[in-house]
């Protein structure tokens, strides 16, 4: 059993090393691609992003503009009761 075990770790090792080896060869002998198509694309990528922020920049538009200033109806107090402070936003909250 520890000789397959050995034979099996050997192999995968060697099998590994083999891979790496000949992947660096290969990488070698392939031709470099030209710097000018790389510059390029990297100058077409920058002026993409860039103009990407500049529409990213603007604040979004309210999506509520025209519910603005309606709300709900005003809470009218019941008779007798102390009146109750403004509130500071557009919603009364069911009267409460």
């Amino acid at each position: 059993m520890i000789r397959r075990l050995f034979w099996l770790l050997l192999g995968a090792v060697l099998g590994v090393a083999g891979y790496r080896k000949a992947t660096a060869v290969a990488r070698s002998l392939r031709p470099a691609p030209p710097a000018s198509a790389i510059t390029g694309f990297a100058a077409d990528v920058r002026e993409g992003m860039a103009l990407y922020m500049q529409r990213q920049a603007r604040p979004p538009a309210p999506t509520l503009e025209g519910h603005r200033h309606r709300g709900l109806p005003a809470v009218r107090p019941a008779p007798g009761a102390a009146p109750r402070p403004a509130a500071h936003h557009d919603e009364d909250k069911d009267g409460r």
